[in-house]
């Protein structure tokens, strides 16, 4: 292959189609731009006005950029208010690119559907119909439900139950994992009770650990079993993925995170990290959490920086691992 191919093919997926991967710029790798609980859309006391909506992340989009942000991932999945045509209209409004995903978890929030109910008890879906299911919101376009597909997901995601992997969960990892070898996006998965053992299940089936990132990875029982340290020499992306968050006993605290942060770097691994806050621009039938997705790069990287992290790991944490990461293979 010549290097104008390679260049040509150095592509990343965004809902307004492919754009060249070194345009990316600093990325919020794990964000909710609009988080709808399924089901609430047909609630009596929640309102959808896609005017009011459009206009606030609008607004929270515009900061972002204002703070130096150009890319934002929205790693909500299928099924929690994912919107194209209204994150195409914001893209083109603020100039952000925006990276939808795929896929869906943990089983609770699955619905009936995603089980064989002829079975007695009802079974898990089968890792290939997960599989083909997210690989066409890939090849086909994402579903606009009821109207159509359009634009290709840049990423598939999914999630674990929080006590532990179960067995529909194993099926949405495998299946998601064949998606991502099968269309080169890479895979982001939120580990549930041990990080090490849902980062091998994906691995088993044959995906190449630099496609993977595990979320979660600042929770205080990750942290504490030396779990972001034993995915990165597994050579999988760690993501610090709550910044911002401070006052909840389940997390560490950002200084903890900066800490952690500058340990990984200190011990090789600075092309392993990957940062973002977990915020929900827009949320509907749950809790909001009103984290400006400029946090990261705004307040989270100078208190790292005072804590001795360099300018240069800086800019790779921000934009090189993330367009690494985000790059089709």
């Amino acid at each position: 292959m010549t290097g104008a191919q390679t260049a040509e093919r150095s592509t990343v997926n965004t809902v307004l189609g492919p754009v060249p991967a070194d345009d990316l710029g600093v990325v919020a790798v794990h964000e909710a731009l609009l988080s709808v609980v399924p089901g609430a859309e047909h609630a009596f006391d929640v309102v959808i006005d896609r005017a009011e909506i459009f206009e606030t992340l609008a607004a929270k989009l515009a900061d972002f950029r204002e703070h130096g942000g150009r890319t934002i991932v929205d790693s909500t999945g299928m099924f929690h208010g994912r919107d194209v045509p209204l994150y195409e209209a914001l893209s083109r409004a603020t100039g952000v690119h925006i990276v939808a995903s795929t896929g869906m978890g943990p089983e609770e929030m699955l619905g009936g559907y995603f089980l064989t109910p002829q079975t007695n008890p009802p079974t898990p879906w089968p890792a290939e119909r997960f599989a083909d299911l997210f690989t066409k919101e890939i090849t086909e376009g994402m579903v606009v439900p009821r109207v159509e597909r359009r634009g290709a997901a840049g990423l598939v995601a999914t999630a674990a139950t929080r006590a532990g992997m179960t067995a529909t969960d194993e099926s949405l990892f495998r299946g998601a994992a064949r998606t991502a070898s099968a269309t080169g996006v890479p895979l982001s998965v939120r580990y549930g009770k041990d990080a090490v053992h849902d980062l091998d299940v994906v691995l088993d089936e044959g995906l190449p650990a630099d496609r993977v990132v595990v979320g979660g990875l600042d929770r205080r029982d990750a942290v504490e079993a030396g779990a972001p340290l034993a995915v990165a020499r597994r050579g999988a992306y760690v993501a610090i993925d709550h910044v911002g968050l401070n006052d909840d006993g389940a997390h560490v605290t950002d200084r903890e995170r900066a800490a952690l942060v500058l340990d990984l770097v200190g011990a090789g691994h600075g092309d392993r990290i990957l940062l973002s806050g977990n915020a929900i621009g827009v949320a509907k039938g749950q809790a909001a959490y009103d984290l400006p997705f400029s946090h990261v790069a705004s307040v989270f990287v100078p208190l790292a920086a005072s804590l001795g992290l360099g300018g240069e790991d800086a800019e790779r944490i921000l934009a090189g691992n993330p367009r690494d990461l985000l790059t089709v293979r």
